[in-house]
């Protein structure tokens, strides 16, 4: 017999599956000691106070749209294939957040934060929602590395780095002025993603409205708390 917090936890897992697709590994890394740390690679330090941008990516092998916006450190929405919108909130420089997760097909609206998250099993950080790129899981090797052949230009300019984890490597163009990954190729050639539109004017408060009228509403935290 299942727990709630397990029933609730399979119902979490698959609408985030997609929700949450294209940012890679687990954000808790066991990092190696290499001259160039994920960190300083891909830092957020001096971040565009507003970021709004359009990529393509691929998942289970499947393409898909994923649209962003970000309102300095505090807020965020994603929108995934024009189904799945996700609501991001929290303090300053605060770890903890507070997500809300609408599938629209579905009409259903589910609420969680960054801690019971984690109790199921997803290790997600603000850094990977804003930014499209996780730490990866385990040991890993990190580069500078350059252009491969047959990928596209990128929308801006960018740094090319090689990661590399369990013998396989990506590359990552990296704009060091959005602070994005504007390309990802894999490393038989693939594009696993491709920011496609990008710009830094000033949001509007009302874009991170949560229009959930009529919608099935579900609190994960306090089911999981009742358990």
């Amino acid at each position: 017999m299942f727990k709630k917090s397990d029933r609730v936890g399979h119902a979490i897992r698959s609408m985030l599956l997609l929700a949450l697709a294209g940012l890679g590994a687990n954000s808790h890394a066991k990092t190696t000691d290499k001259p160039l740390g994920f960190e300083a690679a891909f830092g957020e330090k001096g971040q565009p106070a507003n970021q709004h941008y359009t990529t393509t990516f691929r998942s289970d092998g499947a393409a898909h749209t994923l649209e962003v916006w970000r309102l300095n450190d505090v807020r965020l929405k994603r929108v995934t294939d024009g189904a799945l919108e996700v609501y991001v909130e929290r303090k300053s420089g605060e770890p903890e957040f507070q997500m809300t997760v609408l599938d629209v097909k579905k009409r259903l609206m589910t609420q969680i934060d960054r801690t019971h998250l984690y109790r199921i099993g997803n290790f997600t950080d603000w850094f990977d929602l804003a930014h499209g790129i996780k730490h990866p899981l385990g040991e890993y090797q990190l580069a500078k590395g350059k252009k491969p052949d047959g990928v596209p230009a990128a929308l801006d300019a960018c740094d090319w780095f090689d990661l590399t984890q369990a013998g396989k490597t990506s590359h990552i163009c990296w704009s060091g002025k959005s602070k994005l990954p504007l390309l990802i190729s894999a490393q038989d050639g693939q594009l696993l993603w491709q920011v496609t539109q990008l710009d830094r004017k000033p949001l509007d408060k009302k874009t991170f409205a949560i229009h959930d009228e009529g919608f099935v509403r579900n609190d994960a935290n306090q089911d999981m708390e009742h358990d």
